[in-house]
């Protein structure tokens, strides 16, 4: 499933929405990092409707504009459902990897030695 898909899903899972709607409720959910162009967005809802995953509630005129409304359909609340669990699976995975990894500690500095210069030893006054 597509990371705009995904959102989405997630922007129908309280009630129908508009284009529009859900551009701006995806906006949100994503905290900016997803923003649909309206290509996008209506190709994704050309194939989760395909998909049987989302479905047209109604339509409705707006100031002399057709808005169609989408749905999620059980089936694709329960795509969202396993989607958001194999995601959580795969960020628990990547969690406990970082916390088990340890960085080889850097450690002291070595101790650069002096150089030796040869002593004198055992010579007679």
């Amino acid at each position: 499933m597509t990371q705009a898909a995904f959102f989405v899903l997630t922007a129908l899972v309280d009630e129908p929405r508009h284009g529009y709607g859900i551009v701006q409720v995806v906006d949100e959910l994503s905290e900016g990092d997803v923003q649909l162009r309206i290509g996008t967005l209506y190709g994704v809802l050309d194939r989760l409707t395909a998909d049987g995953l989302i479905e047209p509630d109604r339509e409705e005129v707006q100031q002399g504009r057709l808005r169609r409304y989408y749905r999620l359909t059980d089936a694709g609340g329960a795509a969202l459902s396993a989607e958001a669990e194999r995601m959580a699976a795969g960020a628990r995975a990547a969690t406990e990897r970082m916390a088990a990894h340890r960085p080889t500690p850097a450690g002291p500095a070595p101790v650069s030695r002096p150089a030796r210069r040869p002593g004198i030893a055992g010579g007679t006054a």
